[in-house]
Protein backbone atom coordinates (compact mmCIF):
# COMPACT_ATOMS: atom_id res chain seq x y z
CA UNK A 1 0.00 0.00 0.00
CA UNK A 2 2.77 2.05 0.73
CA UNK A 3 4.42 1.63 -2.72
CA UNK A 4 1.34 2.24 -4.53
CA UNK A 5 0.56 5.68 -2.90
CA UNK A 6 4.10 6.92 -3.87
CA UNK A 7 3.69 5.35 -7.32
CA UNK A 8 0.53 7.36 -8.10
CA UNK A 9 1.52 10.85 -6.43
CA UNK A 10 4.83 10.36 -8.39
CA UNK A 11 2.65 9.31 -11.33
CA UNK A 12 0.24 12.53 -10.79
CA UNK A 13 2.64 14.72 -10.21
CA UNK A 14 4.64 13.75 -13.38
CA UNK A 15 1.62 14.57 -14.95
CA UNK A 16 1.41 17.65 -13.94
CA UNK A 17 5.14 18.62 -14.56
CA UNK A 18 4.64 17.86 -18.04
CA UNK A 19 1.51 19.38 -18.73
CA UNK A 20 3.22 22.92 -17.33
CA UNK A 21 6.55 22.27 -18.15
CA UNK A 22 6.68 21.14 -21.98
CA UNK A 23 4.26 24.01 -22.37
CA UNK A 24 6.67 26.58 -20.90
CA UNK A 25 9.95 25.49 -22.31
CA UNK A 26 8.07 26.77 -25.99
CA UNK A 27 7.39 29.43 -24.81
CA UNK A 28 10.67 29.67 -24.07
CA UNK A 29 11.98 29.22 -26.80
CA UNK A 30 9.61 31.26 -28.38
CA UNK A 31 10.65 34.39 -26.17
CA UNK A 32 13.87 34.23 -27.31
CA UNK A 33 13.02 33.94 -31.26
CA UNK A 34 11.53 36.92 -30.72
CA UNK A 35 14.43 38.92 -28.59
CA UNK A 36 16.51 38.33 -31.28
CA UNK A 37 14.21 38.86 -34.22
CA UNK A 38 13.03 42.31 -32.86
CA UNK A 39 17.22 43.28 -32.39
CA UNK A 40 17.50 42.28 -36.17
CA UNK A 41 14.08 44.52 -36.87
CA UNK A 42 15.26 47.41 -34.97
CA UNK A 43 18.83 47.71 -37.23
CA UNK A 44 17.17 46.77 -40.38
CA UNK A 45 14.20 49.28 -40.04
CA UNK A 46 17.15 51.53 -39.22
CA UNK A 47 19.19 50.88 -42.03
CA UNK A 48 15.50 51.28 -44.46
CA UNK A 49 15.25 54.86 -42.88
CA UNK A 50 19.21 55.78 -43.62
CA UNK A 51 19.34 54.65 -47.15
CA UNK A 52 17.07 57.43 -48.14
CA UNK A 53 19.01 60.53 -46.34
CA UNK A 54 22.99 59.19 -45.50
CA UNK A 55 25.57 59.21 -47.95
CA UNK A 56 26.55 55.59 -48.95
CA UNK A 57 29.55 55.68 -47.89
CA UNK A 58 28.42 56.78 -44.37
CA UNK A 59 25.80 53.60 -44.79
CA UNK A 60 29.05 51.29 -45.67
CA UNK A 61 30.71 52.26 -42.26
CA UNK A 62 27.69 52.09 -40.40
CA UNK A 63 26.73 48.23 -41.43
CA UNK A 64 30.74 47.36 -41.43
CA UNK A 65 30.33 48.23 -36.89
CA UNK A 66 26.30 46.23 -36.91
CA UNK A 67 27.81 43.42 -38.89
CA UNK A 68 30.58 43.40 -35.74
CA UNK A 69 28.68 41.74 -33.90
CA UNK A 70 27.14 38.13 -33.60
CA UNK A 71 23.95 38.80 -33.01
CA UNK A 72 22.48 39.10 -36.69
CA UNK A 73 24.23 39.97 -39.74
CA UNK A 74 22.97 43.19 -42.43
CA UNK A 75 22.86 42.79 -46.07
CA UNK A 76 21.59 45.99 -47.84
CA UNK A 77 20.71 45.21 -51.76
CA UNK A 78 21.06 48.02 -53.80
CA UNK A 79 18.86 48.97 -56.96
CA UNK A 80 21.98 48.66 -59.12
CA UNK A 81 22.27 45.45 -57.74
CA UNK A 82 25.44 45.64 -55.90
CA UNK A 83 25.12 45.40 -51.83
CA UNK A 84 26.82 46.63 -48.92
CA UNK A 85 27.49 44.35 -45.71
CA UNK A 86 27.46 40.54 -45.29
CA UNK A 87 27.78 38.82 -49.29
CA UNK A 88 24.53 37.28 -49.83
CA UNK A 89 22.82 35.92 -53.04
CA UNK A 90 20.34 37.21 -54.67
CA UNK A 91 17.22 34.93 -53.85
CA UNK A 92 13.23 35.11 -54.28
CA UNK A 93 12.74 36.47 -51.39
CA UNK A 94 15.08 39.29 -51.99
CA UNK A 95 13.16 39.94 -55.23
CA UNK A 96 9.94 40.36 -53.17
CA UNK A 97 11.57 42.66 -50.79
CA UNK A 98 12.68 44.75 -53.43
CA UNK A 99 8.27 44.75 -54.94
CA UNK A 100 7.97 46.57 -51.30
CA UNK A 101 7.46 43.52 -48.87
CA UNK A 102 8.79 42.97 -45.66
CA UNK A 103 8.88 39.26 -43.93
CA UNK A 104 10.84 37.14 -42.38
CA UNK A 105 11.34 33.62 -43.34
CA UNK A 106 13.52 30.28 -42.36
CA UNK A 107 16.73 29.62 -43.94
CA UNK A 108 19.64 27.34 -43.72
CA UNK A 109 21.18 28.09 -40.33
CA UNK A 110 18.75 30.31 -39.03
CA UNK A 111 15.90 32.53 -39.95
CA UNK A 112 16.66 36.03 -42.34
CA UNK A 113 14.24 39.21 -41.91
CA UNK A 114 13.48 41.30 -45.20
CA UNK A 115 12.62 44.87 -45.19
CA UNK A 116 12.23 46.99 -48.12
CA UNK A 117 13.61 50.43 -48.64
CA UNK A 118 14.01 53.09 -51.04
CA UNK A 119 17.67 54.89 -52.11
CA UNK A 120 18.05 58.75 -52.27
CA UNK A 121 16.79 58.71 -55.40
CA UNK A 122 13.20 56.95 -54.82
CA UNK A 123 14.45 53.39 -56.17
CA UNK A 124 13.54 49.94 -54.44
CA UNK A 125 16.23 48.29 -52.23
CA UNK A 126 16.10 45.84 -49.61
CA UNK A 127 17.97 45.06 -46.25
CA UNK A 128 18.37 41.60 -45.34
CA UNK A 129 19.09 41.05 -41.40
CA UNK A 130 19.98 37.20 -41.18
CA UNK A 131 20.23 35.95 -37.27
CA UNK A 132 22.12 32.56 -36.81
CA UNK A 133 19.80 29.69 -35.24
CA UNK A 134 22.29 29.79 -31.70
CA UNK A 135 21.34 33.50 -31.72
CA UNK A 136 17.51 32.53 -32.01
CA UNK A 137 17.58 29.44 -29.36
CA UNK A 138 20.66 31.59 -27.14
CA UNK A 139 19.69 30.70 -23.48
CA UNK A 140 17.12 28.03 -24.21
CA UNK A 141 19.01 25.06 -23.53
CA UNK A 142 19.93 26.50 -19.87
CA UNK A 143 16.41 27.22 -19.31
CA UNK A 144 15.42 23.87 -20.71
CA UNK A 145 18.05 22.42 -18.07
CA UNK A 146 16.84 24.50 -14.94
CA UNK A 147 12.79 23.04 -15.56
CA UNK A 148 13.86 19.64 -15.95
CA UNK A 149 15.78 20.76 -12.72
CA UNK A 150 13.02 21.86 -11.07
CA UNK A 151 10.91 18.98 -12.20
CA UNK A 152 13.16 16.58 -10.50
CA UNK A 153 13.47 18.95 -7.17
CA UNK A 154 9.24 19.08 -7.45
CA UNK A 155 8.82 14.86 -8.08
CA UNK A 156 11.38 14.54 -5.41
CA UNK A 157 9.67 16.30 -3.15
CA UNK A 158 6.29 14.77 -3.88
CA UNK A 159 7.69 11.58 -3.40
CA UNK A 160 8.82 12.59 0.48
CA UNK A 161 5.25 13.64 1.19
CA UNK A 162 3.57 11.07 -0.39
CA UNK A 163 6.16 8.49 1.57
CA UNK A 164 5.09 10.67 4.82
CA UNK A 165 1.54 10.12 3.92
CA UNK A 166 1.77 6.71 3.15
CA UNK A 167 3.27 5.95 6.32
CA UNK A 168 0.86 7.75 8.58
CA UNK A 169 -1.73 5.69 7.12
CA UNK A 170 0.07 2.34 6.66
CA UNK A 171 1.72 2.10 10.56
CA UNK A 172 -1.35 2.24 12.31
CA UNK A 173 -3.01 -0.22 9.43
CA UNK A 174 -0.25 -2.68 9.82
CA UNK A 175 -0.30 -2.20 13.82
CA UNK A 176 -4.52 -3.30 13.34
CA UNK A 177 -3.62 -6.28 11.28
CA UNK A 178 -0.51 -7.00 14.04
CA UNK A 179 -3.59 -7.01 16.57
CA UNK A 180 -5.75 -9.40 14.72
CA UNK A 181 -3.30 -11.94 14.13
CA UNK A 182 -2.46 -11.81 18.34
CA UNK A 183 -6.14 -11.93 19.12
CA UNK A 184 -6.22 -14.67 16.59
CA UNK A 185 -3.10 -16.92 18.13
CA UNK A 186 -5.57 -16.41 21.70
CA UNK A 187 -3.26 -13.44 23.36
CA UNK A 188 -7.06 -11.85 24.03
CA UNK A 189 -5.04 -9.20 25.73
CA UNK A 190 -3.86 -7.35 23.36
CA UNK A 191 -5.44 -3.77 22.19
CA UNK A 192 -4.57 -1.64 19.34
CA UNK A 193 -3.12 1.61 19.59
CA UNK A 194 -5.20 3.67 17.93
CA UNK A 195 -3.29 6.72 15.41
CA UNK A 196 -3.90 7.85 12.00
CA UNK A 197 -6.79 8.90 10.12
CA UNK A 198 -10.04 9.50 12.07
CA UNK A 199 -11.10 6.41 10.18
CA UNK A 200 -8.26 3.99 11.18
CA UNK A 201 -8.91 5.39 14.90
CA UNK A 202 -12.32 4.39 14.66
CA UNK A 203 -11.21 1.15 13.38
CA UNK A 204 -8.63 0.61 16.67
CA UNK A 205 -11.55 1.70 18.84
CA UNK A 206 -13.95 -1.13 17.12
CA UNK A 207 -11.23 -3.67 16.90
CA UNK A 208 -10.58 -3.13 21.13
CA UNK A 209 -14.53 -3.49 21.90
CA UNK A 210 -14.26 -6.44 19.81
CA UNK A 211 -11.45 -7.97 21.38
CA UNK A 212 -13.34 -6.84 25.07
CA UNK A 213 -16.43 -8.50 24.19
CA UNK A 214 -14.75 -11.79 23.19
CA UNK A 215 -12.63 -12.14 26.36
CA UNK A 216 -15.75 -11.38 27.91
CA UNK A 217 -17.67 -13.78 26.35
CA UNK A 218 -14.76 -16.65 26.11
CA UNK A 219 -14.48 -16.28 30.05
CA UNK A 220 -18.42 -16.45 30.66
CA UNK A 221 -18.34 -19.50 27.94
CA UNK A 222 -15.60 -21.17 30.51
CA UNK A 223 -16.91 -20.64 33.77
CA UNK A 224 -20.49 -22.14 32.53
CA UNK A 225 -17.87 -25.10 31.67
CA UNK A 226 -16.38 -25.01 34.98
CA UNK A 227 -19.48 -24.63 36.58
CA UNK A 228 -21.38 -27.84 34.65
CA UNK A 229 -18.00 -29.32 35.56
CA UNK A 230 -17.79 -28.87 39.04
CA UNK A 231 -21.68 -29.70 39.25
CA UNK A 232 -20.72 -33.21 38.40
CA UNK A 233 -18.43 -33.71 41.42
CA UNK A 234 -21.39 -34.62 43.89
CA UNK A 235 -23.27 -37.16 42.30
CA UNK A 236 -19.31 -38.55 41.45
CA UNK A 237 -19.25 -38.65 45.26
CA UNK A 238 -22.26 -40.27 46.23
CA UNK A 239 -21.55 -42.76 43.35
CA UNK A 240 -18.41 -43.06 44.97
CA UNK A 241 -19.87 -43.93 48.54
CA UNK A 242 -22.22 -46.28 46.59
CA UNK A 243 -19.42 -48.53 45.21
CA UNK A 244 -17.66 -48.48 48.58
CA UNK A 245 -20.69 -50.37 50.27
CA UNK A 246 -20.95 -53.02 47.33
CA UNK A 247 -20.45 -56.83 48.77
CA UNK A 248 -17.96 -57.89 46.12
CA UNK A 249 -14.37 -56.28 46.81
CA UNK A 250 -13.77 -57.24 43.42
CA UNK A 251 -16.65 -55.33 41.91
CA UNK A 252 -15.83 -52.53 44.39
CA UNK A 253 -12.40 -51.96 43.25
CA UNK A 254 -13.65 -51.84 39.49
CA UNK A 255 -16.41 -49.33 40.07
CA UNK A 256 -14.08 -47.78 42.25
CA UNK A 257 -11.57 -46.85 39.60
CA UNK A 258 -14.49 -46.33 36.91
CA UNK A 259 -15.18 -43.58 39.08
CA UNK A 260 -12.08 -42.02 40.12
CA UNK A 261 -11.36 -41.95 36.04
CA UNK A 262 -14.16 -40.27 35.59
CA UNK A 263 -13.79 -37.53 38.44
CA UNK A 264 -10.16 -37.17 37.03
CA UNK A 265 -11.48 -36.80 33.39
CA UNK A 266 -13.68 -34.08 34.95
CA UNK A 267 -11.01 -32.37 36.98
CA UNK A 268 -9.24 -32.03 34.25
CA UNK A 269 -12.22 -30.26 32.37
CA UNK A 270 -12.52 -27.99 34.60
CA UNK A 271 -8.23 -27.04 35.23
CA UNK A 272 -8.68 -26.52 31.51
CA UNK A 273 -11.52 -24.51 30.99
CA UNK A 274 -10.02 -22.04 34.16
CA UNK A 275 -6.71 -22.48 32.85
CA UNK A 276 -7.32 -21.21 29.68
CA UNK A 277 -9.27 -17.92 30.72
CA UNK A 278 -6.03 -15.97 31.63
CA UNK A 279 -6.03 -14.96 27.42
CA UNK A 280 -2.38 -15.60 27.83
CA UNK A 281 -1.76 -16.93 23.93
CA UNK A 282 -0.62 -20.13 24.51
CA UNK A 283 -1.59 -22.46 21.85
CA UNK A 284 -0.91 -26.54 20.99
CA UNK A 285 2.60 -25.19 19.47
CA UNK A 286 4.19 -24.22 22.87
CA UNK A 287 2.92 -27.86 24.62
CA UNK A 288 3.91 -31.59 24.19
CA UNK A 289 3.96 -35.27 24.93
CA UNK A 290 4.90 -38.93 24.97
CA UNK A 291 1.92 -40.28 22.49
CA UNK A 292 3.66 -43.82 22.97
CA UNK A 293 2.91 -43.62 27.08
CA UNK A 294 -0.44 -41.57 26.62
CA UNK A 295 -2.22 -44.46 24.66
CA UNK A 296 -0.65 -47.32 26.06
CA UNK A 297 -2.17 -46.03 29.01
CA UNK A 298 -5.64 -45.87 27.69
CA UNK A 299 -5.10 -48.81 25.77
CA UNK A 300 -4.71 -50.54 29.24
CA UNK A 301 -7.28 -49.19 30.49
CA UNK A 302 -10.23 -50.02 28.17
CA UNK A 303 -8.11 -53.63 27.56
CA UNK A 304 -10.40 -54.52 30.91
CA UNK A 305 -14.09 -53.57 29.47
CA UNK A 306 -12.50 -55.41 26.13
CA UNK A 307 -11.88 -58.49 28.31
CA UNK A 308 -15.39 -57.86 29.76
CA UNK A 309 -17.23 -58.11 26.41
CA UNK A 310 -14.94 -60.50 25.04
CA UNK A 311 -13.69 -58.51 22.46
CA UNK A 312 -10.55 -59.30 21.02
CA UNK A 313 -8.10 -56.50 20.53
CA UNK A 314 -4.91 -56.37 18.19
CA UNK A 315 -2.32 -54.11 19.56
CA UNK A 316 0.86 -52.79 17.61
CA UNK A 317 1.87 -50.01 19.37
CA UNK A 318 5.91 -48.06 18.52
CA UNK A 319 8.00 -48.14 21.65
CA UNK A 320 8.25 -44.47 22.63
CA UNK A 321 9.19 -41.98 23.25
CA UNK A 322 7.21 -40.65 20.50
CA UNK A 323 6.62 -36.73 20.80
CA UNK A 324 3.57 -35.15 19.74
CA UNK A 325 2.48 -31.29 19.45
CA UNK A 326 -0.75 -32.37 21.81
CA UNK A 327 -1.47 -32.03 25.85
CA UNK A 328 -1.76 -35.42 27.50
CA UNK A 329 -5.46 -33.98 28.51
CA UNK A 330 -5.96 -33.46 24.60
CA UNK A 331 -4.34 -36.76 23.71
CA UNK A 332 -6.58 -38.90 26.42
CA UNK A 333 -9.84 -37.13 25.29
CA UNK A 334 -9.42 -37.89 21.86
CA UNK A 335 -8.09 -41.34 22.48
CA UNK A 336 -11.06 -42.51 24.95
CA UNK A 337 -13.26 -40.95 22.21
CA UNK A 338 -12.15 -43.20 19.55
CA UNK A 339 -12.42 -45.84 21.39
CA UNK A 340 -15.25 -45.36 23.14
CA UNK A 341 -16.99 -44.91 20.04
CA UNK A 342 -16.15 -48.76 18.77
CA UNK A 343 -18.04 -50.14 22.14
CA UNK A 344 -20.70 -47.59 21.36
CA UNK A 345 -21.67 -48.26 18.16
CA UNK A 346 -20.46 -52.02 17.72
CA UNK A 347 -21.87 -55.34 18.96
CA UNK A 348 -20.08 -56.82 22.09
CA UNK A 349 -17.40 -59.38 20.72
CA UNK A 350 -16.54 -57.24 17.71
CA UNK A 351 -13.01 -57.34 17.20
CA UNK A 352 -10.92 -53.77 16.81
CA UNK A 353 -7.10 -53.09 16.64
CA UNK A 354 -4.86 -49.89 17.46
CA UNK A 355 -2.04 -49.06 16.16
CA UNK A 356 0.70 -46.05 16.74
CA UNK A 357 3.92 -45.77 14.85
CA UNK A 358 6.16 -42.40 14.26
CA UNK A 359 4.97 -40.25 10.74
CA UNK A 360 7.81 -40.27 8.57
CA UNK A 361 7.66 -36.08 9.08
CA UNK A 362 8.05 -36.21 12.86
CA UNK A 363 4.98 -37.23 15.19
CA UNK A 364 3.07 -39.58 15.23
CA UNK A 365 -0.01 -41.66 13.26
CA UNK A 366 -3.07 -43.48 15.26
CA UNK A 367 -5.24 -46.11 13.93
CA UNK A 368 -8.16 -47.48 15.24
CA UNK A 369 -9.76 -50.11 13.12
CA UNK A 370 -12.67 -52.39 13.87
CA UNK A 371 -14.81 -55.56 12.44
CA UNK A 372 -17.99 -53.82 13.05
CA UNK A 373 -20.75 -52.61 10.05
CA UNK A 374 -18.40 -49.28 9.50
CA UNK A 375 -19.58 -45.92 8.59
CA UNK A 376 -21.36 -46.77 4.91
CA UNK A 377 -18.51 -46.30 3.01
CA UNK A 378 -15.91 -44.02 2.82
CA UNK A 379 -17.15 -41.28 1.18
CA UNK A 380 -20.91 -41.37 2.60
CA UNK A 381 -19.04 -41.35 6.11
CA UNK A 382 -17.23 -38.01 6.03
CA UNK A 383 -20.18 -36.27 7.78
CA UNK A 384 -19.43 -37.83 11.18
CA UNK A 385 -16.78 -35.60 11.28
CA UNK A 386 -18.71 -32.88 11.75
CA UNK A 387 -19.77 -31.84 14.93
CA UNK A 388 -23.31 -32.63 15.99
CA UNK A 389 -24.24 -35.04 13.30
CA UNK A 390 -24.46 -38.76 14.48
CA UNK A 391 -26.83 -41.82 13.58
CA UNK A 392 -26.35 -43.84 16.50
CA UNK A 393 -28.10 -41.13 19.20
CA UNK A 394 -25.20 -39.94 20.44
CA UNK A 395 -23.73 -36.32 20.55
CA UNK A 396 -22.03 -36.69 17.78
CA UNK A 397 -18.61 -34.92 19.84
CA UNK A 398 -16.59 -38.07 19.75
CA UNK A 399 -14.84 -37.83 15.88
CA UNK A 400 -15.12 -34.04 16.45
CA UNK A 401 -13.24 -34.06 19.33
CA UNK A 402 -10.32 -36.11 17.98
CA UNK A 403 -10.41 -34.44 14.25
CA UNK A 404 -9.89 -31.23 16.24
CA UNK A 405 -7.21 -32.26 18.56
CA UNK A 406 -5.53 -33.23 15.07
CA UNK A 407 -5.61 -30.37 13.55
CA UNK A 408 -4.47 -28.18 16.24
CA UNK A 409 -0.98 -30.81 16.24
CA UNK A 410 -0.80 -29.76 12.65
CA UNK A 411 -2.16 -33.11 11.52
CA UNK A 412 -5.83 -33.95 10.25
CA UNK A 413 -7.88 -36.87 10.44
CA UNK A 414 -9.35 -39.33 7.88
CA UNK A 415 -12.00 -41.95 7.63
CA UNK A 416 -12.14 -44.95 5.96
CA UNK A 417 -12.21 -48.80 5.87
CA UNK A 418 -10.76 -51.54 7.87
CA UNK A 419 -9.55 -54.86 6.67
CA UNK A 420 -12.35 -56.26 8.18
CA UNK A 421 -15.01 -54.53 6.53
CA UNK A 422 -15.36 -52.17 9.41
CA UNK A 423 -14.62 -48.62 10.32
CA UNK A 424 -11.15 -46.93 10.26
CA UNK A 425 -10.02 -43.65 11.86
CA UNK A 426 -6.51 -42.13 11.01
CA UNK A 427 -5.11 -39.33 12.88
CA UNK A 428 -2.29 -37.53 12.11
CA UNK A 429 -0.38 -35.84 15.14
CA UNK A 430 2.20 -33.07 14.02
CA UNK A 431 5.50 -33.22 15.88
CA UNK A 432 6.41 -30.54 18.59
CA UNK A 433 7.58 -26.85 18.39
CA UNK A 434 11.57 -27.30 18.22
CA UNK A 435 11.73 -24.75 20.77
Amino acid sequence: MRGRLALLVAATTSLILVAFLVPLALLVRTVAEDRALHAANVDAQSFSSLLATADPEVIRLAVERVNLSDDHQLTIFLPDGTTVGEPAERTESVDLALRGHTFTADVDGGMELLVNAQDSTGEQAAVRAHVPAEVLHRGVDRAVLILVLLAVVLLAVSALVADRLATSLVRPTTQLAAVSHRLARGELQARADPAGPKELRDVGLALNHLAGQIETLLQQERETVADISHRLRTPLTALKLEAEGLRSPEEARRVEGLVEELERAVSEVIQDARGRSGGDGQTAARVACDAAQVVSERVRFWSVLAEDTERHVELDLAPGPLLVRVSPGDLVAAVDSLLGNVFAHTEEGTSFAVRLRPAPEGGAVLVVADAGTGFGGVNTGRHVLDRGNSKGGSTGLGLDIARRTAEASGGGMSLGASGWGGAQITVRLGPPDPD
